[in-house]
């Protein structure tokens, strides 16, 4: 079973059809907040600076604008120089006709051009405003720049990443700047809704720290109670066991978790330990934190001793809340990743086609679409200047 090579689908529609968002961020976190808007149907335009545009545009593989592909998809390009006339007032001719604005300069930034808040709701009392920074509009760091590496290494995330005798791990990947766009994009809708119901808009602020913060909150009430921070665990868990990958006799890998008493007590009976349920080492969750390393060591062998696809099949078989560790490469013919669509696969103008995540979350009555790939810099700007000249 193979992907079809889909076309883009000009005419579909979202259940954010007539929601017009100018987007003026760059880079990751805004991306994903208006990649998100976009999927779902709003008719997003970045508006891009003369000759290099969005600097997600310069991260290539290949010579390749991958990311760019990926997360400025549904998107149209204007470019207009916003700090000196005309361009800046034909923006603010764009923003008299749209429901969202989103931006991602150090606070103050938007300020700076002239284009603060109190300029654009005197002109359209209704705007949402998402401003995307990496410490927030208010506080103590307002004004120092944000990038994804240092919040992830601030806010506790890379701490607690990694293994005790190793040092703290980044994240592989702008992890939070995405989690960022997606809490961005959950603002942007309930702020859409009040506007569409009260018709004031507001100011959407968006740390990159608070939302990576939020995933690991309970760190905080850990550290309380425990007196000290949870240390680096590997794969393990600091608060159920077991839970770990284990190497397979062909060098893959499988992931297993029994965080509930009665999957921990079917581990055991399905690797033939069955005493094991009556060990005081291993007979309670406390427990089996306490002697994590000792229950991994006896789990890991038995695992072992079997292929990666043996063992699927014997914790398939038992209900073992067990499954492989894949690699992407593994993942574009995964035949779940095939039935489910996870993944499509696009057309694409220079490489002929490019494989890339499908609209998330999907609706049953009103879904999203891919409507258009990412575009060229600049290619929508007559066009939606034409479209302005039409607007009162």
């Amino acid at each position: 079973m193979t992907r079809d090579i889909r076309s883009y689908a000009p005419g579909a529609r979202g259940p954010l059809d007539g929601v017009r968002v100018l987007d003026l961020s760059r880079l990751v976190a805004g991306n994903m907040l208006t990649m998100i808007l976009a999927d779902l149907g709003a008719d997003v335009i970045k508006v891009e600076r003369e000759g290099a545009g969005d600097d997600l545009r310069s991260w290539r593989e290949q010579g390749e604008p991958i990311y760019w592909k990926v997360y400025g998809r549904n998107k149209r390009s204007l470019v207009l120089d916003i700090g000196h006339d005309p361009g800046r007032a034909q923006l603010l001719k764009l923003v008299r006709h749209s429901q969202v604005l989103v931006e991602n300069f150090v606070p103050g930034g938007l300020e700076r051009l002239k284009l603060g808040p109190d300029v654009l709701w005197a002109l359209n009392p209704a705007l949402v405003i998402a401003r995307v920074s990496g410490w927030g509009q208010t506080g103590p760091y307002r004004d120092k720049p944000g990038f994804g590496t240092l919040v992830e290494a601030m806010s506790g995330f890379a701490y607690l990443n990694g293994f005790p005798d190793r040092p703290p791990v980044l994240p592989p990947l702008a992890l939070a700047d995405m989690i960022a766009g997606i809490y961005g994009s959950t603002g942007v809708l309930t702020a859409l809704r009040v506007a569409e119901r009260e018709g004031e808009g507001q100011v959407v602020d968006v740390s990159l720290f608070e939302p990576i913060l939020s995933v690991i909150a309970s760190e905080a009430a850990k550290c309380r109670i425990n007196g000290v921070p949870t240390m680096r665990s590997g794969n393990q868990s600091s608060h159920t066991a077991p839970r770990n990958v284990y190497e397979c006799s062909d060098r893959k890998f499988i992931a297993l978790s029994g965080s509930m008493q009665s999957m921990a007590m079917r581990i055991f009976d399905t690797i033939g330990r069955p005493e094991l349920k009556g060990d005081e080492r291993f007979a309670t969750n406390d427990a089996r934190v306490r002697n994590r390393d000792e229950l991994d060591t006896i789990i890991g062998g038995f695992i072992r001793q079997h292929t990666q696809a043996e063992g699927l099949a014997l914790f398939s078989d038992a209900g073992v809340t067990a499954g492989p560790v894949c690699s992407v490469a593994d993942l574009l013919d995964h035949p779940y990743v095939l039935g489910r669509e996870a993944i499509v696969e696009m057309e694409d103008a220079d490489l002929g086609s490019l494989p890339m995540h499908n609209v998330v979350p999907r609706l049953s009555s009103t879904p999203g679409a891919l409507r258009r790939p990412a575009p060229a810099l600049g290619e929508h700007t007559a066009e939606i200047l034409r479209e302005l000249d039409d607007l009162p």
